[in-house]
């Protein structure tokens, strides 16, 4: 029985933001793996003209591709492309769901504060090279028009209806210091859900992007198991 994942990146992203999960995948599996770049998205940004249509549209036609060449669908989705892959549940039939930091709700004020703190002694200190919100953000304030921005904020709230409606297993991963979608997001996305086999892996030193994170070799061998049940 051939199996197909279909891994989805986040808001303003690219296959890069979860390249060490799809990676993990192709060696220790023989699914096919697949991760699509969404309209404007990618190392070079350019989103300005693009709507929340055309990723669904993106992730629907990225999906129907991979059903023609296998039996079973897994769906990965990071932050906006976890939004996106519930989106995919509620329409397709898929056998399982990995949610990376979806974006269910987003910006943490709290947590934002501490990094743009660290932000601006680093930058104090010379030091932003290392910083790692810099690193993987800095090209986004400026690459990234607001339309796109209201665009997401209608993708999350189209979706939120179909919550209650995904009863397929669910493996739900966040970060407790994710600045960028508050942790307990994670929790009520686990409450929402009606499925019945779902699981919750908090990741303490995690931040949004998760498969980045120190701890990241933990939870993928935990997730693979989870998609290896019967």
């Amino acid at each position: 029985m051939a199996i197909g994942v279909l891994c989805i990146h986040g808001f303003s992203g690219g296959p890069y933001e979860i390249e060490p999960f799809t990676s993990y995948l192709c060696a220790n599996t023989d699914w096919l793996v697949e991760a699509p770049t969404l309209s404007g998205h990618g190392e070079e940004l350019n989103m300005k003209g693009f709507t929340a249509q055309h990723w669904l549209m993106d992730a629907e036609l990225a999906l129907r591709a991979l059903a023609k060449k296998v039996d079973d669908i897994i769906i990965v989705g990071f932050s906006m492309g976890g939004i996106i892959a519930l989106y995919l549940a509620k329409r397709y039939k898929v056998k399982k769901l990995v949610l990376l930091s979806a974006a269910a709700k987003y910006v943490s004020p709290k947590q934002l504060v501490k990094d743009f703190k660290m932000l601006a002694t680093d930058a104090y200190h010379r030091n932003l090279a290392n910083n790692e919100l810099f690193v993987r953000y800095r090209h986004k304030f400026s690459d990234v028009p607001l339309s796109a921005t209201v665009e997401f904020m209608k993708l999350v709230q189209k979706v939120e209806p179909y919550y209650q409606d995904i009863k397929i297993p669910v493996y739900i991963i966040q970060g407790k210091l994710d600045g960028i979608v508050p942790y307990h997001t994670a929790q009520f996305l686990y409450d929402q859900l009606a499925s019945t086999n779902k699981k919750l892996y908090f990741s303490n030193n995690g931040k949004h992007h998760i498969c980045h994170c120190e701890d990241h070799l933990d939870w993928f061998t935990e997730v693979l198991a989870f998609l290896k049940e019967r």
